[in-house]
């Protein structure tokens, strides 16, 4: 059975690996999920991965990897090879892109996500790019995309989570950044809930950055969103 616990994931939005253990450090046990991002990852390389994987943590790739199917095949292959328990991709790199990357992860990799529209975007945004319609419209194609081509789940804003699990049913992963606990600062993100609501919603995970790890006591405010999560009624699978 999957913990609580397990379904919090911590961002590691700094630059350094110093920064990063001190986070983890203060964390400590009340999370067990890391999320390495661009800004990590491009500072320190995958010896950061190997380093939180070598110490029993769980890490979140998010690398979203947007490019030819050959490329993003290689690239999920690696992260593969690293042992990340999961990685995003793109979902608007297409069917043949997305298919690629749940194949080379195979059955016992890591769970492939196809991201769908990112939390700082809005209706607005999309008009702006060339895409019509309402942010969940964008989302639900994506999503379904996604599924069909074999991929374990999405990210997606926790305000579409629930058109998302009404239309794509359970055995399927929605992780939700853009998650602030009430009364938190939405910083850049333009789409947020509180845990409760996310989870309520039908999300699965939740990435959450600021609010622990700038928080006096980082240990204590994961702990705090956890239990949040398990009033809300937190899943025990995907």
């Amino acid at each position: 059975m999957t913990e609580a616990r397990d379904r919090l994931i911590i961002a590691l939005d700094v630059s350094t690996a110093a920064a990063a253990r001190k986070i983890v450090a203060a964390v400590g046990e009340s999370a067990s999920t890391f999320k390495v991002g661009k800004q990590l990852f491009t500072a320190e390389g995958p010896q950061i991965v190997r380093e939180l994987i070598g110490s029993g943590r769980k890490v979140f790739l998010d690398l979203k990897f947007h490019d030819i199917p050959n490329t993003v095949s290689g690239a999920v292959a690696e992260a593969t090879r690293l042992k990340v328990s999961m990685l995003t991709v793109h979902a608007s790199g297409g069917g043949k892109m997305l298919q690629a990357a749940a194949e080379a992860a195979g059955p016992t990799g890591p769970l492939v996500l196809a991201v769908t529209v990112l939390t700082s975007l809005s209706d607005q945004d999309l008009d702006e790019v060339g895409i019509s319609g309402r942010v969940v419209d964008q989302v639900l194609r994506l999503a379904n995309l996604a599924r069909v081509s074999g991929c374990g789940g999405i990210v997606a804003s926790p305000l579409e989570a629930r058109e998302v699990r009404r239309e794509l049913g359970t055995g399927f992963a929605i992780v939700t950044p853009g998650v602030r606990p009430a009364g938190g600062d939405p910083g850049d993100q333009a789409r947020v809930t509180t845990p409760a609501e996310a989870i309520a919603a039908g999300a699965t995970h939740l990435v959450v950055g600021r609010p622990v790890t700038a928080a006096k006591d980082p240990g204590l405010a994961a702990r705090k969103i956890v239990e949040e999560m398990v009033s809300a009624g937190v899943p025990i699978s995907a």
